[in-house]
């Protein structure tokens, strides 16, 4: 699982919109902005407001990513996700964020390892696994 160019651009220059369920499978959908590739399958997000989405990531670690600009960039990123609520991770982020919007105060970096990705290209090919 490799994100190219275009995917790691799209990730970090877009609003993005992360899916999470609940342990009772109760589905919850987000926009963040502060999410950035850090390798070729790692993204980095920021955790400034998550209530819900923090919930269900800590009871069920499975996420999707999905930019805003789907119909550009039609691409949906499936994986799991570690917390950081300190050490390089969590620096990161806090650096990251106070750069652009200084009066946030993230509460976590959340790691998120891509094992998956999937076309929502409009078409036969939509759901198709990408890789």
């Amino acid at each position: 699982m490799v994100l190219n160019a275009e995917m790691k651009e799209a990730i970090e220059k877009n609003l993005v919109f992360l899916a999470t369920s609940s342990p009772e499978g109760v589905p919850n959908v987000v926009p963040i902005g502060f999410a950035r590739p850090i390798n070729d399958d790692t993204v980095l997000i920021a955790d400034n407001y998550m209530k819900k989405t923090r919930e269900n990531l800590d009871a069920n670690p499975n996420l999707a990513l999905i930019v805003a600009d789907a119909k550009t960039f039609p691409y949906q990123f499936k994986g799991t996700v570690e917390i950081f609520e300190s050490g390089e991770y969590f620096d990161e982020v806090v650096d990251w964020v106070s750069k652009v919007k200084d009066e946030l105060e993230p509460k976590s970096a959340i790691l998120f390892k891509i094992k998956e990705i999937y076309s929502v290209m409009p078409g036969p090919e939509s759901g198709k696994l990408i890789s």
